[in-house]
């Protein structure tokens, strides 16, 4: 009878053991996942001119269309005297761009923020003040080395080896005149990829062609109000999306120049 219940207590301790270990592993991966960040993954889409992956699921060494890979946190706020303007409620949003295609590629962001319940376009600006701010809470040891949408233009995003840690570099955009009622709106980010389309304009056929670029739309919606203002009520609204949007730049901007000859 002893020996039966020295089995238990030894088959129990050890389930225990097994449970707790389970338990810690999993912890674990959460802990070194992030929860507070999301990945973007770059995807094909019908008006590619070319495949952006090979058959091994690799971005195509000779492809014609390249793609960076993006991760972000959803937008914050924050409180800032911003000069000649004064205190204002900023969103801003907290973002890496990571290279794995076989080149070096510049990434010239455009971050507009749309709000699709109040139909109002706010683009990301350069405001020293508040990066000031935002990099004591986002980057205080400045480990990070955390750029606005001018200088991460500065050099291009290296290459990322395969299975080898993946160089990040990271930056932020900032807008301070999103209207404080907004709860729904959309992250509309071009630069990430060089891939662009050319269609006849909708409205006369001889009117400028439209140039669309090919470009990330990141969906989010807001609990609060003027009256609530928290980062916590931002949630990101699944899932992203890579959309070919419209854009102000003429083809000539967007095509590559030839050896020898000053891009158009």
């Amino acid at each position: 009878m002893m020996i039966q219940q020295d089995r238990r207590r030894w088959r129990d301790a050890l389930i225990l053991v097994a449970v707790l270990a389970a338990g810690l592993s999993v912890v674990g991966l959460t802990v070194a996942a992030n929860p507070n960040e999301r990945e973007v993954k770059p995807a094909p889409n019908v008006q590619d001119a070319d495949e952006i992956y090979d058959k091994d699921g690799n971005p195509k060494a000779d492809g014609k269309v390249w793609v960076l890979d993006f991760k972000f946190k959803d937008p914050r706020l924050i409180k800032v005297d911003v000069p000649g303007r004064g205190q204002k409620v900023c969103w801003y949003m907290w973002y890496q761009v990571i290279n794995k295609t076989k080149e070096a590629h510049t990434f010239i962001p455009d971050f507009e923020l749309v709000t699709t319940d109040k139909h109002t376009v706010h683009r990301d600006q350069v405001l020293p003040k508040v990066q000031d701010a935002i990099l004591k809470i986002e980057d205080p040891t400045g480990y990070l080395n955390i750029k606005n949408s001018v200088t991460i233009t500065a050099e291009p995003i290296p290459p990322s080896r395969p299975n080898a840690n993946p160089k990040a570099v990271t930056g932020i955009a900032v807008w301070d005149d999103v209207d404080p009622d907004s709860n729904l709106f959309s992250v509309y980010v071009a630069g990430l990829s060089n891939g662009w389309s050319q269609t006849d304009n909708p409205i006369s056929a001889d009117k400028e062609p439209v140039i669309r670029r090919k470009t990330l739309q990141l969906n989010f919606k807001r609990l609060g109000d003027r009256y609530n203002m928290s980062s916590d009520e931002i949630h990101f609204v699944g899932p992203y999306q890579w959309i070919y949007r419209a854009s102000e730049l003429s083809a000539g901007s967007l095509t590559p120049a030839k050896p020898g000859e000053k891009a158009k």
